[in-house]
């Protein structure tokens, strides 16, 4: 008999299980379900659509027929309101009944709402699914003064949205540079200078106190805790995500501010499995239980996810995400995780080419390049590989890195 899998969620986790479950296991039954009213689509370039550079037809990845043509039961616009891992089934929205053999949870995260006085007022976006992007580019073209609240990966989208679509802004920053738990001032303010250049003014020791609306509800200001006001009729904050995990109460799967899996994607819960961002996997090479929101990381689980439902414990997650930009004209990369360590490197070339990596035992586990990514593959290769090299710093931060240069890892 044929086993049945189902997957909730059609992000690029859930669409890369569906994909490799397919691939493996031509008889088998798939349901993919989604609240999303729309098939998979390229979270990464929403923004440049945001900003106004690409047009919709490129965003689309999938479209229905896809999930057709491979015999995938596509469920849109439905909710799971219960999961039951010993009955092996699931109810809907709809109360309708769906049975499975092997689960995979894929619903990603909703963006975190500022608790503060009028955050729910009309120009105020949050940037995460395509219907987002549509009302964000839509707005900021007509908008002549903005706000961008929160100072990490997302949050420079937003920034970036306003300075390409001509929106004069404050990007308030609760810390003294962008992103501080991953750059220092300096290389942060090869960014700060690329965005005042478009229009876009980083206000630092910052946030908002509250926001100040007109008699329709619309946001005109926002009140920083400083007391200093800022005119806005585009308002975009990116402070996190709230990972949706609501569906799993009861079910005995362990989770906390995600959803804890081990490095073959399996939750606490037999037949149950996660990926995406969602998760808090074991990270082989950490050694420790890390969190990721890439792209190419969530695609990666998704993989791994399917191919030890098929056959559980056969293949580990061991994978160095990485996280490319192009805002303001300069090439960012970060990748594996660059806000962690206890050990830092860094150096500045030029004005517009910056470098730091982050160690831990010694060991490279994250790092931050701005302006030549050329780098990256030399650093991810001894990241994989769990190298002590922070003895060799000077070696590592030369402008064009040679690992040949590097001592032999028995003579260290």
């Amino acid at each position: 008999m044929s086993q049945s899998y189902v997957i909730i969620g059609d992000g690029i986790a859930g669409s890369s299980a569906a994909e490799t479950l397919r691939e493996e296991a031509p008889d088998a039954e798939i349901t993919v379900i989604t609240d999303e009213g729309e098939t998979l689509y390229n979270r990464i370039l929403i923004k440049e659509f945001a900003k106004g550079k690409l047009p919709e037809m490129p965003i689309s990845i999938h479209e229905p027929s896809w999930y057709a043509d491979r015999d995938i039961d596509l469920r849109l616009d439905t909710l799971v309101t219960n999961i039951d891992p010993e009955g092996h089934r699931l109810r809907t929205h709809e109360d309708e009944t769906i049975e499975y053999d092997k689960l995979l949870v894929a619903t990603g995260g909703t963006p975190t709402q500022l608790p503060v006085e009028n955050s729910d007022a009309d120009g105020i976006h949050h940037f995460w699914t395509f219907q987002d992007a549509r009302a964000i580019r839509e707005h900021a073209a007509q908008a002549e003064t903005g706000i961008v609240v929160g100072a990490g990966l997302l949050g420079i989208d937003l920034a970036a949205i306003c300075g390409e679509q001509d929106v004069e802004a404050h990007y308030l920053m609760r810390g003294d540079c962008w992103w501080r738990y991953a750059l220092s001032t300096e290389g942060a303010e090869i960014l700060h200078e690329a965005m005042r250049e478009r229009g876009v003014t980083p206000v630092f020791q910052s946030g908002v106190d509250r926001f100040e609306t007109d008699d329709d509800g619309r946001v005109t200001a926002a009140i920083d805790p400083n007391g200093d006001r800022y005119e806005g009729d585009f308002v975009g904050i990116a402070i996190g995500l709230d990972f949706n995990t609501e569906l799993l109460q009861g079910t005995g799967v362990e989770r906390d501010d995600g959803i804890f899996v081990d490095e073959y994607m399996r939750t606490s819960v037999d037949d149950v499995y996660a990926a995406g961002d969602i998760t808090r996997y074991h990270d082989t090479i950490l050694g420790e239980r890390a969190q990721n929101g890439s792209w190419d990381s969530a695609k990666s689980q998704g993989t791994t996810a399917a191919k030890n439902m098929l056959d559980p414990g056969s293949e580990p997650f061991r994978f160095v995400s990485s996280y490319s930009i192009t805002h303001f004209d300069f090439p960012f990369l970060s990748f594996g995780h660059p806000t962690i360590g206890d050990d830092e490197c860094e150096r500045k070339y030029s004005d517009t080419e910056w470098r730091r990596l982050a160690f831990k035992d010694g060991k490279i586990v994250g790092g931050v390049l701005i302006g030549d990514l050329s780098p990256q593959s030399a650093y991810k290769k001894l990241m994989r590989e769990e190298r002590v090299v922070a003895d060799q710093k000077d070696v590592l931060l030369e402008k064009s890195v040679d690992l040949d240069e590097l001592a032999p890892a028995q003579e260290q």
